[in-house]
């Protein structure tokens, strides 16, 4: 792994390595709280075990970006890690934007979507959560149900008044499971 990386540097795609034998300095592990060798931190990402050049490098073009976080997030939840999830997003509450890549992917399987959906009640009325009002109004009209039922039920729990009209829009949807969780997140929202 130290080879894939050096040559990560070398091509430019990691801009700094530093690399520490915990043998030698365990209290770096215990500061950073590793677990497991190798093991590896780009931006928010911490990987641990081995990972191919390819995997190495593709994680390194997407660290930092919505995009590698919400297939971190969906990695670990994937992993049953929701807790470090929920870590990561109590310590940056701007990384929930990368959760909602998780709920919009109607190929994620229920273990996962479910873990999501957790996470997004963990922020229910949040100033983090109303942030992403427009993104889960795109969510409630995507093509699978699945997906604008999540999009619904989240759209509720921002407690925001501006998710009505979202909401009164899925009232005529073609799935019935969409205009129940649509009516259910209104009334919620009346009460809120």
């Amino acid at each position: 792994m130290l080879d894939a990386l050096s040559d990560l540097v070398k091509r430019g795609i990691i801009g700094k390595l530093e690399v520490v034998n915990l043998e030698l300095h365990p209290e770096v592990g215990q500061t950073l709280g590793v677990r497991s060798v190798p093991w590896l931190k780009l931006g928010a990402i911490e990987l641990a075990g081995l990972h191919s050049r390819d995997e190495l490098s593709d994680w390194a073009g997407k660290a930092d970006t919505e995009t590698g976080m919400a297939d971190y997030f969906h990695l670990l939840l994937k992993e049953g890690q929701m807790a470090r999830v929920l870590v990561m997003l109590h310590a940056d509450p701007s990384q929930l934007a990368a959760v909602l890549p998780v709920i919009g992917n109607p190929e994620a399987s229920l273990n996962v979507r479910l873990g999501a959906g957790v996470l997004i009640e963990e922020f229910a009325q949040s100033a983090a959560l109303r942030a992403l009002l427009p993104r889960l109004a795109e969510l409630s009209v995507h093509p699978d149900a699945r997906v604008r039922a999540d999009a619904c039920h989240t759209l509720g729990l921002t407690g925001e008044a501006a998710a009505r009209a979202t909401l009164q829009a899925r009232l005529g949807d073609t799935d019935a499971d969409v205009r129940e969780i649509a009516a259910d997140s209104l009334e919620a929202l009346a009460q809120a």
